[in-house]
């Protein structure tokens, strides 16, 4: 399985040399793509001088910030292209750790056609987070179960931005069809997955909040989410159960 992992970046310089080096010492066998949207303190010009050294990573270049959703649509089509058989998510801040990228890679190779790196499998896993930041997402995730109807005993953490997708479920999905921008595409391409019916499987992760984390959640992408998740059941298709050859499978079979 090729696999690659989507790194979407704005003014990361501080952060992305560990966070790149981590990710190929893992033992994961994937590469990297750097989506960079014009960062004004040189993203793009390090990212360029590490893929010069490292021809497991490549940088994709933006005209200027036009939002996550938007940069992970981009850096998906480029890896599609490329022929990526699946594809990560990760955010360059190091809240994701590299060590479950083989986690990941391991149940898309078994039972799951998506895979969400879910903070709240058999508790909460979470570091460095102050309450009202813990509350802000579990109350997001409870909303978001009960607005679209995915049930949370499956889908618990869909705001997580730590996944994998075969190739498969992309193309399904029709990227041209996902609006969303902030924190709402993570759930758009969540529900769009999972009303397909393509296995969605969570495997557990921690968050870890480090020095060089800043928050990326603004008052715009708070009401996005609000209003957008609703409209879902309205604009998403859906689908028989399937495994990820596309053969059907009986509809209410068990997930879990």
């Amino acid at each position: 399985m090729k696999a690659v992992v989507v790194v979407p970046t704005y003014n990361e310089a501080a952060a992305l040399p560990s966070l790149l080096d981590a990710v190929l010492e893992s033992g994961a066998d994937v590469d990297v793509l750097v989506v960079d949207d014009a960062s004004p303190d040189g993203t793009g010009r390090f990212a360029d001088e590490y893929a010069s050294r490292h021809p497991r990573v490549s940088v994709l270049h933006r005209a200027g910030k036009m939002g996550l959703g938007s940069a992970y649509r981009d850096g998906f089509r480029l890896a599609l292209e490329r022929g990526a058989d699946a594809v990560i998510e990760m955010d360059a801040d190091h809240s994701h750790n590299p060590k479950y990228l083989g986690a990941f890679l391991a149940r898309l190779e078994t039972d799951a056609d998506v895979v969400i790196g879910s903070r709240y499998v058999d508790g909460v896993r979470v570091e460095n987070w102050p309450f009202r930041r813990l509350l802000l997402s579990r109350f997001a995730n409870y909303y978001v179960n009960f607005a679209t109807g995915m049930p949370s005993r499956e889908i618990s953490d869909a705001t997580s931005g730590y996944r994998a997708y075969r190739r498969e479920v992309i193309e399904a999905i029709d990227l041209a069809r996902v609006r969303a921008s902030g924190y709402a595409f993570q759930i758009e391409m969540a529900y769009r997955a999972w009303r397909l019916g393509f296995r969605v499987r969570e495997i557990p992760i921690t968050f870890e909040e480090h020095y060089l984390t800043s928050s990326k959640i603004s008052r715009g992408i708070i009401v996005e989410a609000v209003w957008t998740t609703p409209l879902l059941r309205l604009t998403a298709p859906r689908g028989e159960r399937r495994d990820v050859r596309g053969a059907e499978v009986r509809t209410g079979r068990p997930l879990g």
